[in-house]
């Protein structure tokens, strides 16, 4: 689990195909400094596991992406020099700054449209829509990893709002219309609609006598 507060901003040093797999190597030295085999790193969103690869200097780990991943994500657009958000997994009594993020990409977002202010930057995003009901002003969503606050919304984008200190220590500061991002939603969002199904009725969600 992560929180989606980054650590640092890595660089894409080297992306190399395997067969059908996808091998990244990530420079970082903040998260690499006591990465191990089989850890768990986010990387723009994505959660994966760091593989013990010779070869590797210190500050830098090697992930696997998999078909399906590169399906989700933006990953596949990744070449050697793209700057990453990367977080490490929420140790045990870590503390939950951001919100409850998975790493488990719902879906690909566009920058739609940036609106640059005296020290923040208002930033509209486009919306898969079967995401468009999780998404709600004032909750939470990762962009690219990072953990944000919605400040507007409608069927097909949301916006948000930018503080200086995520324009200045994530990728979002250099993001422009047109980019893709990886998008998660609120996870408990979903846990209640799902356990929830069976006693709401048409869509306007009454509730369905039994």
């Amino acid at each position: 689990m992560f929180t989606g507060i980054v650590e640092e901003v890595g660089e894409i040093v080297d992306v190399r195909q395997d067969d059908e797999v996808v091998v990244l190597t990530v420079r970082g030295p903040k998260v690499s400094a006591d990465a191990a085999h089989g850890d768990s790193i986010a990387v723009n969103g994505c959660c994966l596991t760091v593989i013990d690869d010779e070869g590797v200097s210190g500050d830098q780990f090697r992930v696997e992406v998999v078909p399906e991943t590169l399906r989700r994500t933006a990953l596949g657009s990744v070449v050697a020099g793209s700057k990453v958000n990367l977080e490490r997994a929420l140790p045990a009594g870590g503390r939950l700054g951001g919100h409850i993020v998975q790493g488990h990409v719902d879906g690909v977002g566009v920058l739609v449209s940036r609106t640059p202010g005296e020290r923040s930057d208002e930033v509209r995003f486009s919306l898969p829509g079967t995401l468009s009901r999780y998404v709600v002003e004032k909750g939470s969503i990762a962009v690219d990893g990072v953990s944000l606050t919605v400040a507007g919304t409608d069927p097909e984008t949301f916006t948000v709002a930018l503080i200086p200190t995520t324009l200045a220590d994530t990728t979002l500061g250099t993001r422009r219309p047109g980019d893709t991002v990886n998008l998660e939603v609120d996870i408990v969002a979903k846990y209640v609609e799902r356990l929830s199904a069976d006693y709401l009725g048409g869509s306007g969600g009454e509730a369905r006598i039994q």
